[in-house]
């Protein structure tokens, strides 16, 4: 089974990205093994620390690395990421040639109220995880528009059509993983 380390790029305890990662966690349960990355302490990144890097930079770069692929959960701030997820990618791209993220395969999802469902933040982020040397999957996209009869705050899918959208998400993005794994 393969390990998905989970970054979600919010820090707000009632985070409806969190809640869309909590439902493709049980939904995806008998597929993959999920590993969320807690990004609530990295500090921000200081190209001066890159001889003395922070504990907690460094536990969060051994869980990418023992991860078979990375699931990033993304909110949409100001039409782009938020600035804490743009933080972990510096962080896991640096010191220069110690890039973690380089080669892993990747799928990107992320929730709003709105009815485009971070369609433009995600824009913004592939366009950072092509540099970064990610393989990212182009499809199936999942921006998801956040109803809360669709999700409960446990992560629980309240109905079949939503459970069924994740549902075939996750099943492309395993195959994805699987073409690099070969």
């Amino acid at each position: 089974m393969y390990t998905i380390a989970v970054v979600v790029g919010s820090l707000r305890r009632a985070s409806i990205n969190k809640k869309l990662a909590k439902a493709l966690e049980k939904t995806g349960s008998d597929l993959f093994t999920f590993s969320n990355v807690d990004i609530s302490a990295i500090p921000l990144y200081n190209q001066d620390l890159d001889d003395n890097i922070p504990a907690v930079v460094r536990e969060m770069k051994d869980q990418i690395a023992k991860a078979d692929a990375v699931l990033f959960v993304t909110p949409e701030y100001n039409r782009s990421i938020p600035g804490v997820l743009k933080n972990v990618l510096d962080w896991g791209s640096r010191p220069y040639g110690q890039n973690v993220w380089a080669g892993k395969a990747a799928a990107m999802t992320g929730s709003s109220p709105g009815a485009v469902g971070t369609a433009v933040a995600q824009g913004h982020l592939r366009s950072v995880l092509s540099f970064l040397g990610m393989k990212l999957t182009a499809l199936p996209e999942l921006y998801f528009q956040d109803l809360p009869d669709r999700i409960a705050d446990d992560g629980t899918v309240q109905d079949d059509r939503t459970k069924t959208y994740l549902r075939a998400f996750l099943v492309s993005f395993k195959g994805w993983i699987e073409q690099f794994k070969a």
